[in-house]
Protein backbone atom coordinates (compact mmCIF):
# COMPACT_ATOMS: atom_id res chain seq x y z
CA UNK A 1 0.00 0.00 0.00
CA UNK A 2 1.25 3.44 -0.82
CA UNK A 3 0.50 6.88 -0.51
CA UNK A 4 0.10 9.07 -3.69
CA UNK A 5 1.85 12.00 -1.69
CA UNK A 6 3.18 13.23 1.73
CA UNK A 7 4.07 11.39 4.56
CA UNK A 8 2.60 7.58 4.95
CA UNK A 9 2.92 5.92 8.29
CA UNK A 10 2.55 2.57 9.81
CA UNK A 11 1.34 1.30 12.95
CA UNK A 12 2.10 -2.07 14.24
CA UNK A 13 -0.98 -3.22 16.77
CA UNK A 14 0.86 -6.19 18.54
CA UNK A 15 0.90 -9.07 16.07
CA UNK A 16 -2.36 -8.76 14.45
CA UNK A 17 -2.59 -5.82 12.24
CA UNK A 18 -1.50 -2.28 10.96
CA UNK A 19 -3.12 1.09 10.95
CA UNK A 20 -1.38 2.87 7.67
CA UNK A 21 -1.56 6.63 8.16
CA UNK A 22 -1.39 9.03 5.05
CA UNK A 23 -3.13 10.34 2.08
CA UNK A 24 -4.54 8.50 -1.12
CA UNK A 25 -5.02 5.26 0.78
CA UNK A 26 -8.87 4.57 -0.33
CA UNK A 27 -7.78 2.10 -2.79
CA UNK A 28 -5.36 0.38 -0.54
CA UNK A 29 -8.88 -1.17 1.52
CA UNK A 30 -8.74 -3.57 -1.09
CA UNK A 31 -5.75 -5.12 -0.45
CA UNK A 32 -6.60 -5.70 3.33
CA UNK A 33 -9.64 -8.11 2.34
CA UNK A 34 -8.35 -11.82 1.88
CA UNK A 35 -8.42 -13.63 -1.61
CA UNK A 36 -10.89 -15.86 -0.01
CA UNK A 37 -13.57 -13.24 0.55
CA UNK A 38 -16.17 -13.34 -2.48
CA UNK A 39 -18.73 -10.37 -0.58
CA UNK A 40 -18.14 -7.80 1.38
CA UNK A 41 -20.49 -5.41 3.69
CA UNK A 42 -19.49 -1.68 3.29
CA UNK A 43 -21.65 -0.16 6.75
CA UNK A 44 -22.18 3.56 6.54
CA UNK A 45 -24.54 6.17 6.73
CA UNK A 46 -24.97 7.63 3.46
CA UNK A 47 -22.81 10.81 4.45
CA UNK A 48 -19.59 9.96 1.89
CA UNK A 49 -21.01 8.90 -1.26
CA UNK A 50 -17.84 9.33 -3.21
CA UNK A 51 -15.95 7.55 -0.77
CA UNK A 52 -18.22 4.50 -0.33
CA UNK A 53 -18.18 4.00 -4.56
CA UNK A 54 -14.44 4.52 -4.36
CA UNK A 55 -13.94 1.48 -1.68
CA UNK A 56 -16.62 -0.08 -3.59
CA UNK A 57 -15.07 0.11 -7.19
CA UNK A 58 -11.78 -1.19 -5.70
CA UNK A 59 -13.51 -3.89 -4.04
CA UNK A 60 -15.15 -4.90 -7.57
CA UNK A 61 -11.87 -4.52 -8.93
CA UNK A 62 -10.78 -7.11 -7.13
CA UNK A 63 -13.79 -9.81 -8.00
CA UNK A 64 -15.75 -8.86 -4.70
CA UNK A 65 -19.04 -8.44 -4.72
CA UNK A 66 -20.58 -5.27 -2.77
CA UNK A 67 -23.30 -5.32 -0.34
CA UNK A 68 -24.19 -1.96 1.13
CA UNK A 69 -25.44 -1.38 4.91
CA UNK A 70 -27.06 1.90 4.86
CA UNK A 71 -27.59 2.92 8.74
CA UNK A 72 -28.21 6.02 10.80
CA UNK A 73 -25.25 8.42 11.84
CA UNK A 74 -23.58 9.16 15.17
CA UNK A 75 -25.02 7.67 18.08
CA UNK A 76 -28.45 6.15 16.11
CA UNK A 77 -26.53 3.77 14.39
CA UNK A 78 -25.38 2.05 17.66
CA UNK A 79 -28.01 0.32 18.56
CA UNK A 80 -28.95 -3.64 18.95
CA UNK A 81 -32.18 -2.84 16.07
CA UNK A 82 -29.51 -1.49 13.88
CA UNK A 83 -27.40 -4.44 14.20
CA UNK A 84 -29.87 -6.81 13.79
CA UNK A 85 -30.99 -5.53 10.93
CA UNK A 86 -27.25 -5.83 9.45
CA UNK A 87 -26.91 -9.38 10.60
CA UNK A 88 -30.32 -9.95 8.53
CA UNK A 89 -28.55 -8.48 5.68
CA UNK A 90 -25.61 -10.77 5.85
CA UNK A 91 -28.32 -13.58 6.73
CA UNK A 92 -29.95 -12.80 3.18
CA UNK A 93 -27.09 -12.35 0.98
CA UNK A 94 -25.67 -15.95 1.99
CA UNK A 95 -22.45 -14.51 3.88
CA UNK A 96 -19.85 -16.83 4.66
CA UNK A 97 -17.15 -16.73 7.15
CA UNK A 98 -14.95 -15.96 4.82
CA UNK A 99 -16.05 -12.59 3.58
CA UNK A 100 -15.88 -9.20 5.12
CA UNK A 101 -17.06 -6.30 6.87
CA UNK A 102 -15.98 -2.64 6.31
CA UNK A 103 -16.66 0.58 8.82
CA UNK A 104 -16.79 3.28 6.45
CA UNK A 105 -17.34 6.79 8.64
CA UNK A 106 -17.06 8.05 12.48
CA UNK A 107 -16.42 5.70 15.72
CA UNK A 108 -20.15 4.76 15.85
CA UNK A 109 -20.05 3.30 12.30
CA UNK A 110 -16.60 1.58 13.21
CA UNK A 111 -17.68 0.24 16.72
CA UNK A 112 -20.97 -1.03 14.73
CA UNK A 113 -19.22 -2.43 12.01
CA UNK A 114 -17.18 -4.00 14.13
CA UNK A 115 -19.15 -5.38 16.50
CA UNK A 116 -21.39 -7.17 13.37
CA UNK A 117 -18.78 -8.88 12.68
CA UNK A 118 -17.98 -10.39 15.55
CA UNK A 119 -21.05 -12.06 16.11
CA UNK A 120 -21.59 -13.02 12.42
CA UNK A 121 -20.96 -16.81 12.20
CA UNK A 122 -19.08 -16.01 15.86
CA UNK A 123 -16.54 -13.83 13.46
CA UNK A 124 -16.18 -12.40 10.11
CA UNK A 125 -13.13 -10.35 9.02
CA UNK A 126 -13.22 -6.95 9.04
CA UNK A 127 -11.70 -4.08 8.25
CA UNK A 128 -11.69 0.15 9.19
CA UNK A 129 -11.89 2.84 7.00
CA UNK A 130 -12.33 5.90 9.51
CA UNK A 131 -13.13 9.56 8.39
CA UNK A 132 -13.17 11.50 11.12
CA UNK A 133 -10.07 12.49 13.95
CA UNK A 134 -12.23 10.37 16.55
CA UNK A 135 -12.76 7.49 14.71
CA UNK A 136 -8.77 7.46 13.46
CA UNK A 137 -7.07 7.66 16.97
CA UNK A 138 -9.66 6.14 18.96
CA UNK A 139 -12.94 4.44 18.28
CA UNK A 140 -11.30 2.12 14.85
CA UNK A 141 -8.20 1.12 16.66
CA UNK A 142 -7.86 -1.41 19.47
CA UNK A 143 -10.39 -4.18 19.01
CA UNK A 144 -13.32 -2.99 20.78
CA UNK A 145 -16.39 -2.94 19.28
CA UNK A 146 -19.76 -2.44 20.50
CA UNK A 147 -23.82 -0.77 20.74
CA UNK A 148 -25.33 1.31 23.51
CA UNK A 149 -28.37 0.82 25.42
CA UNK A 150 -30.77 2.87 27.18
CA UNK A 151 -29.06 2.56 30.34
CA UNK A 152 -25.45 3.95 28.74
CA UNK A 153 -22.66 3.67 26.55
CA UNK A 154 -21.21 0.65 25.01
CA UNK A 155 -22.57 -1.88 27.43
CA UNK A 156 -23.12 -4.56 24.65
CA UNK A 157 -20.10 -4.99 22.63
CA UNK A 158 -16.75 -7.57 22.20
CA UNK A 159 -13.36 -7.66 22.03
CA UNK A 160 -12.25 -8.12 18.44
CA UNK A 161 -9.78 -6.86 16.38
CA UNK A 162 -9.87 -5.65 12.59
CA UNK A 163 -7.69 -6.94 9.75
CA UNK A 164 -6.83 -3.47 9.44
CA UNK A 165 -7.38 -0.04 9.45
CA UNK A 166 -6.46 2.77 6.60
CA UNK A 167 -6.71 6.35 7.73
CA UNK A 168 -6.84 8.13 5.11
CA UNK A 169 -6.24 12.29 5.75
CA UNK A 170 -7.95 13.31 2.92
CA UNK A 171 -11.13 12.73 4.62
CA UNK A 172 -10.83 15.02 7.22
CA UNK A 173 -10.92 17.99 4.44
CA UNK A 174 -14.51 18.35 4.85
CA UNK A 175 -14.74 17.29 8.38
CA UNK A 176 -16.32 20.72 10.23
CA UNK A 177 -13.56 22.03 12.43
CA UNK A 178 -16.03 21.48 15.57
CA UNK A 179 -15.46 17.70 14.68
CA UNK A 180 -12.03 17.84 14.13
CA UNK A 181 -10.73 19.97 17.40
CA UNK A 182 -13.47 16.99 19.07
CA UNK A 183 -11.35 14.23 17.92
CA UNK A 184 -7.90 15.91 18.77
CA UNK A 185 -9.78 15.68 22.41
CA UNK A 186 -8.62 11.72 22.36
CA UNK A 187 -4.96 12.68 20.89
CA UNK A 188 -4.52 15.53 23.78
CA UNK A 189 -5.35 12.62 26.03
CA UNK A 190 -2.78 10.61 24.47
CA UNK A 191 -0.35 13.46 25.30
CA UNK A 192 -1.46 13.96 29.05
CA UNK A 193 -1.52 10.10 29.61
CA UNK A 194 1.93 8.99 27.80
CA UNK A 195 3.79 11.02 24.90
CA UNK A 196 4.20 14.92 25.96
CA UNK A 197 5.32 15.75 22.91
CA UNK A 198 1.74 16.14 21.26
CA UNK A 199 1.31 18.52 24.03
CA UNK A 200 4.45 20.91 22.85
CA UNK A 201 3.03 20.56 19.71
CA UNK A 202 -0.33 21.88 19.70
CA UNK A 203 0.90 24.36 22.53
CA UNK A 204 3.42 25.61 19.93
CA UNK A 205 0.98 25.95 17.40
CA UNK A 206 -3.10 25.29 18.53
CA UNK A 207 -3.79 25.30 15.24
CA UNK A 208 -2.51 21.85 14.56
CA UNK A 209 -5.66 20.49 16.36
CA UNK A 210 -7.92 22.66 14.05
CA UNK A 211 -7.35 21.96 10.66
CA UNK A 212 -5.23 19.53 8.29
CA UNK A 213 -1.84 20.86 8.18
CA UNK A 214 1.68 19.72 8.50
CA UNK A 215 1.35 18.05 12.09
CA UNK A 216 -1.64 16.06 11.45
CA UNK A 217 -0.09 13.04 10.03
CA UNK A 218 2.42 12.97 13.31
CA UNK A 219 -0.42 13.95 15.91
CA UNK A 220 -2.41 10.92 14.44
CA UNK A 221 0.70 8.47 14.36
CA UNK A 222 1.64 9.37 17.72
CA UNK A 223 -1.83 8.89 19.03
CA UNK A 224 -2.42 5.66 17.56
CA UNK A 225 1.41 4.25 18.54
CA UNK A 226 0.46 5.05 22.19
CA UNK A 227 -2.96 3.27 22.04
CA UNK A 228 -1.20 0.27 20.18
CA UNK A 229 1.44 0.06 22.32
CA UNK A 230 -1.02 -0.01 25.53
CA UNK A 231 -3.52 -2.01 23.47
CA UNK A 232 -1.09 -4.66 22.96
CA UNK A 233 -0.48 -5.30 26.16
CA UNK A 234 -3.49 -5.05 27.39
CA UNK A 235 -6.03 -6.41 24.65
CA UNK A 236 -9.25 -6.58 26.79
CA UNK A 237 -8.40 -3.95 29.28
CA UNK A 238 -7.45 -6.15 32.30
CA UNK A 239 -5.27 -3.94 33.77
CA UNK A 240 -3.25 -0.97 31.72
CA UNK A 241 -5.51 -0.60 29.03
CA UNK A 242 -7.61 1.88 31.87
CA UNK A 243 -5.08 4.24 31.29
CA UNK A 244 -7.28 4.80 27.97
CA UNK A 245 -10.21 6.04 30.18
CA UNK A 246 -8.27 9.20 31.05
CA UNK A 247 -11.12 11.85 30.97
CA UNK A 248 -14.28 9.40 30.24
CA UNK A 249 -15.56 8.26 33.52
CA UNK A 250 -17.09 11.78 33.99
CA UNK A 251 -17.13 12.04 29.98
CA UNK A 252 -19.55 9.27 29.40
CA UNK A 253 -21.78 10.43 32.31
CA UNK A 254 -22.15 14.10 30.65
CA UNK A 255 -22.60 12.38 26.77
CA UNK A 256 -25.40 10.50 28.54
CA UNK A 257 -26.89 13.42 30.08
CA UNK A 258 -26.67 15.57 27.41
CA UNK A 259 -28.60 12.65 25.44
CA UNK A 260 -25.85 12.65 23.45
CA UNK A 261 -26.47 16.41 22.21
CA UNK A 262 -22.71 16.80 23.07
CA UNK A 263 -19.92 15.56 21.61
CA UNK A 264 -17.71 12.55 22.64
CA UNK A 265 -14.13 14.61 22.54
CA UNK A 266 -15.99 17.53 23.96
CA UNK A 267 -17.41 15.46 26.60
CA UNK A 268 -14.05 14.12 27.31
CA UNK A 269 -11.68 17.57 27.33
CA UNK A 270 -14.41 18.08 30.27
CA UNK A 271 -13.82 14.93 31.82
CA UNK A 272 -10.10 15.18 32.04
CA UNK A 273 -9.74 18.57 33.79
CA UNK A 274 -12.14 16.75 36.40
CA UNK A 275 -9.63 14.14 36.52
CA UNK A 276 -6.99 16.79 37.02
CA UNK A 277 -9.13 18.28 39.73
CA UNK A 278 -9.27 15.00 41.41
CA UNK A 279 -5.54 14.37 41.12
CA UNK A 280 -5.12 17.93 42.32
CA UNK A 281 -7.11 17.95 45.28
CA UNK A 282 -5.92 14.74 46.15
CA UNK A 283 -1.72 15.83 46.37
CA UNK A 284 -1.03 14.07 42.99
CA UNK A 285 -0.46 16.89 40.41
CA UNK A 286 1.02 20.58 41.26
CA UNK A 287 -0.43 23.54 40.31
CA UNK A 288 0.77 23.87 36.14
CA UNK A 289 -0.12 20.31 35.55
CA UNK A 290 -3.80 21.12 36.71
CA UNK A 291 -3.64 24.65 34.95
CA UNK A 292 -1.63 23.05 31.72
CA UNK A 293 -4.80 21.11 31.48
CA UNK A 294 -7.15 24.27 30.79
CA UNK A 295 -4.79 26.16 28.66
CA UNK A 296 -4.37 23.42 25.82
CA UNK A 297 -7.99 22.59 25.77
CA UNK A 298 -8.88 26.14 25.99
CA UNK A 299 -6.45 27.12 23.31
CA UNK A 300 -8.06 25.14 20.75
CA UNK A 301 -11.27 25.60 21.70
CA UNK A 302 -12.28 22.83 23.59
CA UNK A 303 -14.82 23.05 26.75
CA UNK A 304 -13.57 23.05 30.40
CA UNK A 305 -16.61 23.56 32.46
CA UNK A 306 -20.04 21.85 32.50
CA UNK A 307 -23.12 23.63 34.24
CA UNK A 308 -26.55 21.83 32.93
CA UNK A 309 -26.35 18.80 35.59
CA UNK A 310 -25.75 18.08 39.24
CA UNK A 311 -23.35 15.85 39.82
CA UNK A 312 -25.90 13.52 41.36
CA UNK A 313 -27.25 12.84 37.90
CA UNK A 314 -23.80 12.25 36.42
CA UNK A 315 -22.87 10.24 39.28
CA UNK A 316 -25.50 7.52 38.79
CA UNK A 317 -24.89 7.62 34.83
CA UNK A 318 -20.88 6.89 35.81
CA UNK A 319 -22.31 4.09 38.98
CA UNK A 320 -23.15 2.25 35.08
CA UNK A 321 -20.21 3.00 33.70
CA UNK A 322 -17.99 -0.31 32.67
CA UNK A 323 -15.11 1.31 34.44
CA UNK A 324 -16.77 0.85 37.76
CA UNK A 325 -16.14 -2.03 39.76
CA UNK A 326 -19.25 -2.97 42.25
CA UNK A 327 -20.39 0.08 43.30
CA UNK A 328 -16.75 1.69 43.67
CA UNK A 329 -16.24 4.51 41.52
CA UNK A 330 -13.02 4.28 39.34
CA UNK A 331 -11.33 7.24 37.81
CA UNK A 332 -7.75 7.38 35.70
CA UNK A 333 -5.60 10.48 37.25
CA UNK A 334 -2.14 11.57 36.95
CA UNK A 335 0.04 11.99 39.12
CA UNK A 336 2.30 13.72 36.96
CA UNK A 337 3.43 14.48 32.98
CA UNK A 338 2.84 10.94 31.21
CA UNK A 339 2.14 9.20 34.77
CA UNK A 340 -1.44 7.80 34.62
CA UNK A 341 -2.42 6.17 38.10
CA UNK A 342 -6.09 4.92 39.18
CA UNK A 343 -7.60 6.67 42.32
CA UNK A 344 -10.52 4.30 43.93
CA UNK A 345 -13.33 5.37 45.65
CA UNK A 346 -13.15 8.78 45.93
CA UNK A 347 -15.22 10.44 49.01
CA UNK A 348 -17.88 12.56 48.20
CA UNK A 349 -16.44 15.49 49.12
CA UNK A 350 -13.71 15.64 46.88
CA UNK A 351 -16.20 14.19 44.02
CA UNK A 352 -18.65 17.87 44.72
CA UNK A 353 -15.28 19.86 45.13
CA UNK A 354 -13.64 18.65 41.76
CA UNK A 355 -17.12 19.33 40.22
CA UNK A 356 -17.44 22.83 41.82
CA UNK A 357 -14.42 23.54 39.83
CA UNK A 358 -16.38 22.55 36.41
CA UNK A 359 -19.02 24.99 37.16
Amino acid sequence: MSADSGELARVRVGTAYDVVIGRGLLAGVADLVPDTARRALIVHSGRLPDVVSRVADSLADKGIDVVEGLVPDAEAAKSIDIAAGLWALLGRESFTRTDVVIGVGGGTITDLAGFVAACWLRGVGFVNLPTTVLAMVDAAVGGKTGVNTAEGKNLIGAFYEPLGVICDIDLLSTLPEVDFVAGMAEVIKAGFIADPRILEIIEADPSAARRIGPHTVELIERAVAMKARVVSADLREAGLREILNYGHTVGHAIEQHSAYQMRHGEAVAIGMVFAAELAHRSGLIDDVLLQRHRDVLTSVGLPTAYERAELADLLAAMGRDKKTRGSILRFVVLEGPARPTRLVGPSPELLHEAYAALR
